[in-house]
């Protein structure tokens, strides 16, 4: 629950998914179960994560399901996307097809396999597609450098480099892995191409570039992938690759899925809910109040790299412990900054490229005509 900051009303959300809320506070998986308009919901272990768990959906139509963020690709994942069908009284021989709302490995990681087996086609975005790993580095040697340089023009002593880099590439680390390509591509507005069901594409970007929402208006749910999440916010990061200013669109994004609040919200995480138009407004909140602490740092700091402000801001833990969590708190300082640069709040401060590649930050001074984005 959070204060609405244009009106001072108190915005709420109705938790629908009681079992799915229940089971998240125990720390166990919730139950597989059967939504309205037929849809079902299985949850999809992800190992050694925060998260614990993708909330797979199984959408059935006219020729057969449709899964939605088939979830991470382990063994134990893939069992339990199977007890999934079995409960749902399917089989993997049902599937025609799979939706990945966005690549992130809890949700697109699963998809590969199961194209495999069942023959079904896989759907996204195009610039989800254009963000694919392989489509981004043509090696592993090639994607460690990128971030080791990335890292270096955001300030980042080399110890520290050293440390992020250390399992980059490994078997237990899917970053900068193959996935699997798409056979559809799914522009805004576009249907997924099945019979007898209408699933429209929404694109909300911002935690990615090519993020999906699906709404099944007959039903009135729509499946929010990590776009609007009940209790936390996704990552919104700004990374070596970006194209555009993410915060800018997710916070567009999120007033566009603020026109679905008479639809029930399928998230792809923790329990589904009521009240899109109010979580929106609690995440609009939750980033207004993460600019205003970074510029406070930025005043106390003077002229920082962006490390520099990273770790003065606050976390879920301190800064020494985050570990590799540091990538996404990087990347998500680096995004709030760009959003203040767009506002006129923030300028950058070029590095000299004869004597440092370190970018700086300071507030803007009224000689600051231009904004150029940190890309």
């Amino acid at each position: 629950m959070a204060t609405d900051p244009s009106t001072g009303d108190v915005s709420r959300i109705t938790v629908l998914g009681t079992l799915q809320r229940a089971a998240w506070q125990r720390k166990t998986l919730p139950p597989v179960e059967r939504l309205r308009g037929g849809i079902w919901s299985v949850p999809v272990p992800i190992p050694d994560n925060p998260l614990r768990y993708t909330l797979s959906y199984l959408v059935p139509s006219g020729d057969g399901l449709v899964v939605v963020d088939p979830g991470w690709d382990c063994e134990e994942g893939w069992q339990a996307l199977l007890a999934g069908l079995e409960h749902a009284g399917a089989s993997v021989g049902d599937i025609t097809g799979i939706v990945a709302t966005h690549v992130h490995p809890d949700h697109h990681g699963l998809s590969a396999r199961l194209r495999e087996e069942s023959g079904a086609w896989i759907a996204m975005h195009p610039a989800e597609r254009d963000t694919l790993p392989q489509r981004l580095a043509a090696s592993q040697r090639e994607h460690r450098d990128g971030t080791a340089d990335w890292l270096r023009v955001l300030g980042a002593a080399e110890t520290d480099i050293a440390q992020l880099l250390g399992t980059l590439g490994s078997e237990s680390d899917p970053r900068g892995k193959a996935m699997a390509e798409p056979d559809v591509l799914l522009d805004d507005g576009d249907l997924v191409p099945v019979e007898g069901r209408t699933l429209r594409a929404v694109w909300t970007p911002g935690h990615t570039p090519g993020h999906l929402c699906l709404q099944e208006p007959d039903a009135r749910v729509l499946l929010t992938g990590d776009h609007v999440l009940p209790r936390i916010t996704p990552n919104i990061g700004m990374h070596p690759a970006s194209t555009d200013a993410p915060l800018r669109r997710f916070l567009e994004s999120l007033d566009r899925t603020a026109g679905y609040d008479d639809h029930a919200a399928l998230p792809a995480h923790e329990y589904r809910f009521r009240g899109i138009a109010a979580r929106a407004r609690q995440l609009h909140l939750h980033h207004a109040q993460r600019c205003a602490e970074i510029l406070d740092v930025v005043d106390g700091l003077g002229e920082p790299t962006l490390w520099q402000v990273a770790e003065q801001l606050t976390w879920s833990r301190p800064w020494a412990d985050i570990g590799m969590m540091r990538f996404g708190a990087i990347a998500e300082t680096t995004a709030h900054l760009d959003y203040l640069v767009g506002l006129g709040d923030i300028a950058w401060l070029r590095p000299d490229p004869t004597t440092t590649t370190t970018l700086r930050v300071r507030r803007s001074r009224a000689e600051d005509s231009t904004h150029r984005s940190a890309r």
